[in-house]
């Protein structure tokens, strides 16, 4: 089962999806509030063009690519701001005419083939190259020390931009930053997932981690796991089944979101039962009911079936007994 680690291209490669899998759910996160989530495949049309333009001049087709990524990034949050009609008509032209540039241009050059396009598509992550692992090392831990640090700020931008611009933060400098950020991840993931299928690794691991969690910490926390895991899984199993690492990934990454829809409902249809149970009690607590009371801070719980009923205004309260002297309510 071990064996794909024998072989040094897949030694990169999972390294490689190592570092996209816990960048890209750090900058998606922020996406996912702020109704952003298809910007990366913008920008993944936009950093074609960037790679093309790297094949046909003989560069280094990840640096172009970056600097076209980049540039696009702080058009967009500018277009985006003026926010208007003819904005969103100049985004479509330039997301559309990136891929248009990059398909020409990637025919015209001397290594541009079907199988050479196919792969900054789609991804090839077993064609990386040890300097890209060092190169995609350097850009992802630029990615999550800058998320780490901008936390805060880009949580409370995404939450309230208005309320953000009042207290004194500099909402068009963050917002630009993180433009910046889902640019650097896009040129990341490409030999990973590919420009089209980027965003879904972005988006996909938060929207199931926010079905299941409850504070904005712990749907991080669980997104970044699940893309790992997806990441890293998506890339062993195509080694096995001899798939495309890319949809691999992509596919894992749907197939969390809906066992997390499911998980969720189950969850959400439990808690309507319970809570309809409490309130549809079927008798009153009170002194001669026959359950012991007891002394809870300023009220009485009744010991009722080894839980603690509580009234509270016009509904019963159930407390989960833990251990002697402890309760855990729910």
């Amino acid at each position: 089962m071990l064996d794909l680690l024998s072989y040094d291209f897949m030694q990169r490669a999972l390294i490689a999806a190592l570092l996209v899998g816990l960048a890209a759910p750090m900058v998606g996160i922020f996406l996912v509030q702020r109704r952003l989530s298809l910007i990366g495949d913008g920008m993944g049309h936009v950093s074609l063009a960037g790679v093309a333009v790297g094949l046909f001049t003989g560069n280094q087709p990840v640096a172009t690519a970056l600097i076209f990524a980049v540039a696009a990034a702080v058009l967009i949050e500018v277009v985006r701001a003026r926010g208007n009609t003819s904005g969103d008509v100049a985004l479509a032209i330039m997301f559309y005419g990136g891929i248009a540039v990059g398909v020409v241009l990637i025919s015209k050059a001397d290594t541009g083939t079907p199988t050479n396009l196919d792969s900054y598509l789609f991804g090839a992550i077993t064609t990386t190259s040890r300097g890209d692992v060092w190169t995609f090392a350097v850009l992802a831990a630029v990615i999550v020390v800058t998320t780490w640090v901008l936390r805060p700020r880009l949580f409370a931008v995404a939450n309230d931009e208005e309320y953000a611009r009042a207290t004194g933060m500099r909402v068009t400098a963050l917002n630009i930053a993180l433009a910046v950020l889902t640019a650097i991840t896009v040129v990341v993931s490409m030999r990973v997932v590919g420009l089209l299928l980027i965003s879904a690794l972005m988006i996909v691991p938060n929207a199931a981690s926010q079905l299941l969690t409850g504070s904005f910490r712990a749907a991080l926390r669980l997104a970044v796991v699940l893309g790992v895991v997806a990441s890293v899984g998506g890339v062993a199993t195509s080694y096995y089944a001899d798939t495309p690492s890319g949809g691999t990934i992509v596919i894992l990454t749907i197939v969390f979101f809906v066992l997390a829809s499911v998980l969720s409902g189950m969850l959400a249809r439990r808690r309507g039962r319970r809570q309809e149970h409490l309130d549809e009690h079927d008798h009153e607590h009170g002194a001669g009911c026959g359950h012991p009371a007891i002394r809870h801070g300023d009220h009485v719980d009744y010991l009722h079936d080894g839980e603690r009923h509580a009234a509270h205004a016009d509904h019963w309260d159930e407390h989960h007994i833990v251990a002697a002297g402890q309760k855990e309510e729910r």
